[in-house]
């Protein structure tokens, strides 16, 4: 074979998970084409009965090979990363629990006959909110797409089913805005932990690097505690330090997979700050106190049982016991991120450069401070050009 051709695919998952109980009002009719797997494993092995080919090879037994036709299928699942997948599986078990109450045939399930579609939105819609009936919707099609079943409901049929599922969202569904962290609030959350201990000194340089690099949680966390994956998650290896032609420093980390860049993965970084939150400081204890080898996790910590990655679950529940023993309300994870965006443009650092430090992606940075825009008042009222600046990124465009 050619070596260029049809290399080995890495692991479609990495880690596992202890297989759970079918929440108990969303137990599905057993059948064979719909084992009891992880949720992300769903959209792969819960089979329509119609079809087992990709669409590319669907009817072409004379043209590929059965390796050929399980290599596309084996490509194609890696269009989705492994949250989307989650997502999309839970969609899944509700689309056919759905079926089983009322009564659809499997035949009418897939290729999905539009009226059952539409009947499936319309069962689901003011019990969920309309981005997690969107989200269900996608996970259907990707099933579909997945599977070589034609996709019958028109676009624009759809469209409208999903707008009305929006302004159907259950008003428990609708979040508050999430509050940002702010520089007062890292010292008081700092004032709780126990710096020398290797738990709470990987919080912390974790805490401060995403604030400071305004990154998400879940690119310097792992999910789950044997989830940690070398080409995905961030290491100690991915460390390095640049400087300018005005020998100016910056700690640079590079995560190898992100949501915008899942091949290439993207720099995050951030310089040494004034005062007792500096990120820089915080990793170097860190590292000192957990002495790392280079292919182990960033965040990872010494424990009873040897190096242990630091998940979303432990890192966030540290930091809300902390802000409980602080006298503060705990804040949401994407705070973090909110409250190092707010911290740059407080301190006068131009739109753009906040835009592209945060990987901002299209309009979501111009929504995003349209939401905001409150907190920044007092001092864009007293700073005419950053008040224009704002206006200028944050009102959206005559139409």
């Amino acid at each position: 074979m050619h070596p260029r051709f049809d290399v080995p695919l890495p692991p479609l998952y990495s880690g596992s998970r202890p297989l759970q109980p079918y929440p108990a009002d969303l137990v599905p009719v057993p059948s064979p084409l719909r084992p009891h797997v992880l949720a992300r494993q769903r959209l792969r092995l819960w089979r329509p009965p119609t079809s087992q080919l990709p669409p590319v090879a669907s009817g072409s037994d004379d043209l590929l090979s059965p390796a050929d036709v399980r290599r596309i299928e084996d490509v194609l699942s890696f269009a989705w990363a492994a949250s989307t997948s989650e997502t999309y599986g839970t969609g899944l078990l509700i689309f056919h629990v759905v079926c089983d109450r009322k009564q659809i045939s499997e035949a009418e399930r897939a290729p999905a006959h539009p009226a059952v579609v539409l009947a499936f939105l319309a069962t689901v819609s003011g019990a969920y909110s309309g981005g997690t009936i969107r989200n269900y919707y996608y996970g259907l099609r990707a099933w579909h797409i997945l599977h070589g079943c034609p996709w019958l409901l028109p676009h624009d049929v759809a469209d409208s089913m999903l707008s009305a599922a929006d302004r159907l969202s259950p008003p428990a569904s609708r979040l508050g805005k999430r509050p940002p962290y702010t520089v007062d609030i890292l010292l008081a959350l700092r004032g709780q932990l126990s710096l020398l201990q290797p738990l709470d000194a990987a919080v912390w340089a974790c805490l401060t690097s995403a604030f400071y690099a305004v990154a998400r949680v879940g690119e310097l966390t792992v999910r789950t505690l044997d989830g940690f994956d070398p080409t995905r998650h961030v290491k100690r290896s991915d460390v390095r330090t640049e400087r300018d032609r005005n020998h100016l420093e910056e700690t640079v980390l590079f995560i190898p997979s992100t949501k915008a860049a899942p091949v290439a993965g993207e720099d995050i970084f951030w310089a040494v700050q004034l005062g007792p939150t500096d990120p820089s400081a915080a990793l170097a204890s860190h590292l000192l106190i957990n002495d790392l080898p280079l292919d182990a996790p960033l965040f990872a910590f010494r424990h009873a049982k040897g190096v242990r990655p630091l998940t979303r679950r432990a890192f966030i529940a540290r930091l809300t016991s902390a802000a409980r023993a602080a006298g503060i309300d705990p804040i949401q994870g994407h705070g973090i991120r909110v409250g190092g965006t707010l911290e740059y443009l407080l301190r006068g650092v131009p739109f753009d450069v906040v835009k592209s430090k945060g990987r901002w992606a299209g309009d979501s940075f111009s929504i995003y401070l349209r939401k905001h825009a409150q907190v920044m008042a007092p001092y864009m009222q007293a700073v005419p050009d950053l008040r224009d600046g704002l206006v200028r990124y944050s009102m959206p465009p005559v139409r």
